[in-house]
């Protein structure tokens, strides 16, 4: 026979488990994001409009508003208001931003260290502009005949990414840049030289010093670091003053034609009176230390190609060029 409830027992509601949480504040199941969809935020949050991003990732307006729409549903919460004036976003989407970022470059370094693992046969050697390694690289294809080397330029403001995300193995290129979890190999050093045109007030002389050129706009390279900027723009000053702002540049060999039009003088590295434009003018900059070139890699790389261009690159890159970069 069932048990029969006593009268006080039946309509009165069972008390929740003191352990259990209310279901509205329940740890929703985690989402499995579609990195292509994260993607697409993240080059419409970089463009904030939807058509400059559609194009960017070859898609058509309506498929990229569907494919944020998908995501947003994915993560639960909007991320990108459209404006008058192109896209904003919300403030989820400015919280998920850095996290989706991230995520990207999380599995592109999954992609390529697995990559990487399967072919111990290849290596990539990047470099800067100015930078030649074709002797190093020469000398491992001697050594290694059979090894896949490649080489690739890489922008300076790319240069510890590149690292870390397998872009490259070993990296020929200038200090300043954040060095943790690389080693570094110095290579050889060159002296800073500042660079005017031919009619400039300073163009005669033999050398300059930073107070010659405290009143002088110096280019602003686009991305660059506040360890970039000390560097080669002098900037802050050694008495705290702000370097005078110059245009800004998205590629390093941009400032030539600035300097060449008198829009801003520019601190580089070479030697006096070298320069790769005969309308230019190089007077080295006294009283700073010089430029450090150096052979950046993954310090926990394991891929014994890597090892052997540090060798290589150590007996034939040591010395500079003439001219600047």
């Amino acid at each position: 026979m069932a048990e029969t409830l006593p009268p006080a027992v039946l309509g009165t509601p069972i008390p929740a488990d003191p352990k259990t949480p209310p279901a509205d504040f329940r740890t929703p199941p985690p989402a499995d994001l579609d990195l292509r969809l994260v993607r697409c935020f993240t080059v419409l949050a970089e463009h904030r409009h939807f058509g400059r991003a559609a194009a960017a990732l070859h898609l058509t307006q309506p498929s990229l508003s569907r494919q944020l729409r998908r995501l947003e549903r994915d993560v639960g919460a909007r991320l990108l208001d459209r404006t008058p004036q192109g896209s904003r976003l919300t403030a989820a989407g400015e919280a998920f931003l850095p996290l989706a970022t991230a995520l990207l470059r999380t599995s592109a370094r999954a992609v390529a260290r697995t990559r990487a693992a399967a072919r111990p046969d290849r290596v990539v050697v990047g470099y800067m502009s100015g930078a030649i390694v074709t002797g190093a690289v020469r000398e491992l294809r001697r050594l290694h005949p059979d090894a896949d080397v490649r080489t690739v330029h890489v922008h300076v403001t790319e240069a510890r990414e590149a690292l870390l995300d397998h872009r490259v193995d070993a990296l020929v290129t200038r200090l300043p840049f954040a060095t943790d979890g690389l080693r570094v190999t110095a290579l050889y050093d060159e002296p800073r030289v500042v660079l005017v045109p031919l009619d400039h007030r300073l163009a005669a002389r033999e050398s300059v010093t930073i107070d010659d050129i405290a009143d002088e706009p110096l280019p602003r390279l686009r991305g660059a670091t506040p360890e970039w900027d000390a560097f080669w723009r002098l900037d802050p000053r050694p008495d705290g003053r702000r370097a005078p702002d110059g245009p800004y540049i998205e590629r390093i060999e941009e400032k030539f034609e600035l300097v060449a039009s008198g829009q801003a003088v520019a601190v580089t590295a070479g030697t006096h009176g070298n320069v790769l434009r005969p309308d230019l003018a190089a007077l080295p900059l006294t009283g700073v230390e010089p430029s450090h070139v150096v052979l950046a890699t993954r310090a926990d790389d394991p891929n014994p190609l890597v090892s052997a261009f540090r060798e290589c690159a150590t007996a034939h890159i040591t010395s500079p060029r003439p001219g600047t970069a």
